[in-house]
């Protein structure tokens, strides 16, 4: 059998490149089991994304009740929304600031670049430019 190459291919990746942020499950620190998760079938998350925040404690045997949140998370459970954030974290800066501890870490995320073999050969200007641009940002952070 005669296997094709796939149409898109990564075309970008350095060691700049390789920015890993993970997604974590939070909580205030001075709630009354801190970093533990709720131990009961039922917790209530903030977050950004709610399907894999669902299935994450689905697979914990926990139902989660997401209310689906743009902007900053972090205050949530400071204003009793709730007991727990699903975010994206790199240093955990901002954690810390709201008085958050990580409580478990879901995924590792990372960035690629994937441009389609056949917009590179039909407009390698245009894909070059945005190549560089995106390189420029990831090189300046």
């Amino acid at each position: 059998m005669i296997r094709r190459p796939p149409r898109s291919t990564p075309l970008y990746s350095s060691a700049a490149s390789d920015v890993y942020k993970r997604q974590v499950v939070a909580q205030l620190k001075d709630t009354e089991n801190p970093g533990k998760q709720a131990s009961s079938g039922h917790v209530r998350v903030a977050t950004k994304y709610p399907a894999s925040t669902k299935k994450f404690f689905a697979s914990k045997g926990i139902q989660a009740e997401c209310i689906k949140l743009n902007g900053s998370l972090e205050l949530a459970p400071s204003l009793g929304l709730c007991e727990h954030i699903v975010d994206l974290v790199s240093t955990g800066k901002t954690l810390k600031e709201n008085n958050l501890i990580e409580v478990e870490e879901i995924a590792k995320i990372s960035t690629r670049l994937v441009i389609n073999r056949n917009a590179m050969k039909t407009r390698p200007k245009e894909i070059n430019n945005w190549v560089e641009r995106f390189g420029g940002i990831v090189n300046a952070g």
